[in-house]
């Protein structure tokens, strides 16, 4: 099974969101279908990011550390390795 550490982006609310999957379609299916909590407010988020893992323990710990970076360290890693 491969993990899949993911970042998304909306223009709307000029945000980004972090997270992690075993099904990265059906995942952003469900982040524009507004049924995730937190992305549900906005209904144009793209995929810009990917990394993926082959064990749940290392990607688990790359969206943690994701999820600490300030934006301007986001939008240099999402230059550096694109979709």
């Amino acid at each position: 099974m491969i993990f899949t550490v993911y970042i998304l982006f909306s223009a709307s609310s000029n945000v980004y969101y972090k997270g992690f999957t075993t099904d990265i379609i059906i995942r952003l299916a469900k982040h524009l279908d507004g049924k995730s909590a937190y992305t549900s407010k906005s209904k144009d988020w793209v995929l810009v990011y990917t990394h993926e893992f082959e064990n749940k323990s290392d990607a688990l710990k790359e969206e943690k550390r994701l999820k600490k970076l300030n934006r301007l360290s986001i939008e240099k890693l999402i230059l550096s390795k694109k979709v």
